[in-house]
Order: C-alpha cells, then sequence, then structure tokens
C-alpha cells in the first residue's frame, strides 16, 4: 500500500520502438527522485495504440531499463487494460456535470473551422451540445467531452517550468471518451496517474500544455494534483531536436558501443540536472544530490566528447569484477563469442593496468588483446617492422635472462636495462619489438604490465615464437 506521504513516480512510455535516450533519462530522473526518499518508482506501458504497439518495442524498453539498472517496483502495467476503467470515470464525470455528450460529426466539426477561419474567428471547436437538453439528444454515435471552464486561467505549478498561466478559453472541451467507447489518452494518463497513486509526474516538457487539460480531469473528479515537474528535451549538438541524424538515439545503442551503464546513468543525469560543478559522480552521490531544482529550464545538448570523458572516468573507477561484467555484458550484447574461463582470469589480472586511458570497452578490450589472444601472436605491419633480425637476436639473447629472474616488476626492469646496457643502447629501443612479441602491436600497455601479467612460461613462450 501507498502511504499519503510516499512519494511515487513513473515511467510511461508508448510501446512504438526502443528506449529512446530521452526516454531513458526520464526514467532516470523518476528512478533517481523516487530511490532517494524511499518512495515507488512505477513503470506503465501506454500501448493504447494498438497499430503502433509491439510486444517487441515492449521487451526492448524493459531490456533497456534493465541494462540501465533502472528497477522498477511492482507489476508492468498496461493501460489499454485499463480502458473499462477509463470509461467508467468518464461516465463519472458524466453523471456528475462535469462532461457532457457531444453528437457532432466530424463533417461539422470541418464546416465550423473552415466558417471559423475565413471569418477570421478561433478554429477552436465549441460544441453546441455542451448545454444541450438531454432530451434534444439524438439517437446517434456521440463522444464524451470534458466540460472545461471558458473563463479565468488554469495554472500549472511546475517544479522546473514555474508557475505556467493558461487562458482556460484558449482551450477546447477535450474527448474523454471516443464514439467506439475508447478512451483517449489524455483521460487514460490521468486516470491511471490516480489510480497509480503518482504524486510526481515528472516528463518532458512536449507534455506541458497537457498538464493544463489533465488539471481540469482532476478537478472535475475531486482528485488530488501531482507534483508537476517538466524537463526540457534533449537537443543535438547543433542544437536542434534530438534525431537520427544526430546519431546512435536507443538505449541499446549506446550499450553496443560499449559505454558502461554506470557512465551512462551519470551522463544522463548530467543532461539537464547539475549539482554545482560535478561531472562525474557514482550513483550514491546521484542519489544524494538529485533534486528538482536542479533541473534547468533549457534544452540539454548531447555530447559525445562529454560521455566519452565521463565514460573513461568510470572505467577507471570500477573495480575489476565489475568492470569484467561489464566486459561480458558489451560481448553478450553485440553478439560475441563469450570468455572461456581461463580468458576471464587472465583479463581479471590484466584490468588494473589496462583501464587507464581507455574510453570505452572496445577500447579497453583491444588494450587486452595480448591477454585474450592465443599464440600464435600475428603482429601487424607496425609491429612487424620492429622485429628485424637485430631485434630478434636481442629476443633471443634476453630469455634465458628471464628462466630463473624473479617474477617482479624491479627485476624485471633490472633484467631489461642491463641487456640495453650490453648493446649499448636505451631500454625504449627493447620496447617495440617486446611489444610486438608479446601483443603484436605497435601500442600496447607497458611492456612490464605484460609481462606480469602472462606469467613467465608464456612470457618466454611468445619471446621464443618472435625470435625463431
Amino acid at each position: 500500500m501507498t502511504t499519503p506521504d510516499q512519494i511515487v513516480t513513473r515511467f510511461a512510455p508508448s510501446p512504438t520502438g526502443y528506449l529512446h535516450i530521452g526516454g531513458a533519462r526520464t526514467a532516470l530522473f523518476n528512478w533517481l527522485f523516487a530511490r532517494a526518499r524511499g518512495g515507488k518508482f512505477l513503470l506503465r506501458i501506454e500501448d493504447t495504440d494498438r497499430a503502433r504497439s509491439t510486444p517487441e518495442a515492449t521487451a526492448a524498453i524493459l531490456k533497456g531499463m534493465d541494462w540501465l539498472g533502472l528497477d522498477h517496483d511492482g507489476e508492468v502495467i498496461s493501460q489499454f487494460e485499463r480502458a473499462g476503467r477509463h470509461a467508467e470515470v468518464a461516465h463519472e464525470m458524466l453523471a456528475a456535470g462535469h462532461a457532457y455528450k457531444c453528437f457532432a460529426t466530424q463533417d461539422e466539426i470541418q464546416a465550423f473551422r473552415e466558417e471559423a477561419r475565413a471569418a477570421g474567428r478561433s478554429t477552436l471547436y465549441r460544441s453546441p451540445w455542451r448545454d444541450a437538453d438531454p432530451a434534444s439528444h439524438p439517437d446517434a454515435p456521440f463522444v464524451i467531452r470534458l466540460k472545461a471552464p471558458r473563463e479565468g486561467n488554469t495554472v500549472i505549478r511546475d517544479q522546473v517550468q514555474g508557475d505556467v498561466t493558461i487562458r482556460n478559453d484558449q482551450l477546447d472541451d477535450m474527448i474523454c471518451l471516443r464514439s467506439d467507447g475508447s478512451p483517449t489518452y489524455m483521460l487514460a494518463v490521468v486516470v491511471d496517474d490516480h489510480d497509480m497513486g503518482v504524486t510526481h509526474v515528472i516528463r518532458g516538457d512536449d507534455h506541458l500544455n497537457n498538464a493544463a487539460r489533465q488539471i481540469m480531469v482532476y478537478s472535475a473528479m475531486g482528485w488530488d494534483e501531482p507534483v508537476w515537474a517538466h524537463i526540457p528535451l534533449i537537443h543535438g549538438p547543433d542544437g536542434k531536436k534530438l534525431s537520427k541524424r544526430h546519431g546512435a538515439l536507443g538505449v541499446e545503442e549506446y550499450q553496443a558501443m560499449g559505454y558502461p551503464a554506470a557512465a551512462m546513468r551519470n551522463y544522463l543525469a548530467r543532461l539537464g540536472w547539475s549539482h554545482g560543478d560535478d561531472e562525474v559522480f557514482t550513483d550514491a552521490q546521484a542519489l544524494e544530490w538529485f533534486d528538482l531544482p536542479g533541473i534547468g529550464k533549457s534544452p540539454a545538448r548531447f555530447d559525445f566528447k562529454k560521455l566519452d570523458n565521463i565514460s573513461g572516468q568510470h572505467i577507471g573507477m570500477m573495480d575489476s569484477p565489475a568492470l569484467l561484467a561489464e566486459v561480458e555484458g558489451f560481448l553478450a550484447a553485440t553478439g560475441a563469442a563469450p570468455l572461456q574461463v581461463q580468458k576471464k582470469d587472465v583479463l581479471l589480472a590484466a584490468l588494473p593496468c589496462l583501464k587507464g586511458g581507455a574510453k570505452t570497452l572496445p577500447q579497453l578490450i583491444e588494450k587486452a588483446r595480448f591477454a585474450l589472444h592465443d599464440r600464435p601472436i600475428e603482429p601487424d605491419e607496425k609491429a612487424s617492422n620492429a622485429l628485424d633480425d637485430v631485434s630478434r637476436g636481442i629476443l633471443k639473447e634476453l630469455t634465458p635472462h628471464l628462466q630463473n629472474a624473479s617474477w617482479d616488476r624491479d627485476t624485471l626492469e633490472g633484467v631489461l636495462n642491463a641487456l640495453a646496457a650490453a648493446h649499448d643502447t636505451k631500454f625504449g629501443k627493447l620496447a617495440a619489438p617486446l611489444r610486438a612479441a608479446l601483443a603484436g602491436r605497435a601500442v600496447s600497455p607497458s611492456v612490464f604490465d605484460m609481462m606480469l601479467v602472462l606469467g613467465r612460461d608464456e612470457t618466454i613462450a611468445r619471446l621464443d615464437e618472435a625470435s625463431a
């Protein structure tokens, strides 16, 4: 049960596609607000558009939320399945005189608007059935319209936008129930939010005008109005509304690009909300700091450079088991082969020396190539150039020195520096052939890190192979 003072938020997406990045941010804001205050975070699928709603889209939304770690309370609510309840409320308003039957046909409404346009009047439809005597009602199809006030103002007291005043004479009598008996979205949203006990409606500011109409339903039913918070939309780097031309839009695409879930939560939280100058923070800090007044009124701009920077810092902050889990999730999301147990162990040992400088999981995996690939190591073209006859001879000479050396960084550094001195060169000259032998790349982690991760036997085996 919901107690009167318990905060309840909800995320209510339409299942017509993937979980859009803007929807994911809305879900995150609702989740943060409720979870930080011991409240409930509910999920409702607004699937009344039967032509466009699909089970696959619902599954994609749930999968995206699961990856982001946005757990919801209770069962997922289907708006479509509650159509009977929505109709019941429409008839309650009708019986109480807050709504009326409108028998106007589409042709009549169109004719009204064309006449008003020609006369230079408002095209806002004013139904002649609003105050008609029920005795005059024809035996014909009708819709149920809300009897909205014609005078005065409706004020939306918004936690983000401030007080927004809308003149009532600018609003028509909205349809609550269609002639086929199906409820409209505008009615369904209010009924669902009331029945679910939603105390705070946190959603995109493209719904701001809807709030004025929805407040009238709350008033007609004598229900408590929720706290409103309409957050600005996300724009692309060019300042225009985020669209396909700006790149990836679905949450699953960001997972497939290799951004850790914690980094996405951090970045999405910063899209339109701020806490001082803090850019990178943990979930615990986000839960402690997040509040509605911290949300700005201006649209946020999506910026891949900032996302990369935050992602890199989160990769650097993660402990190795958590980072390994992220890598495994990334491999599964992209259809790559899972890691074998032995490779997991090697990667786990390598992660502390790999995570610095990697901004995404693919970059991390590329740095881990030396640990994940089996012999024979196939060097790329640049690495092959470092394995000339002289370099091969030096690597062959190195092997006996490693056979009985203590396998720690200081000892290995001493062995390699001594070999370099014996050849009257600097260690840097040995680094390139060592990288080629151990990783098959001209750019790799520190040769000492690689040797320590690979161990004595594998290191010597790779050097023998490269110097043959």
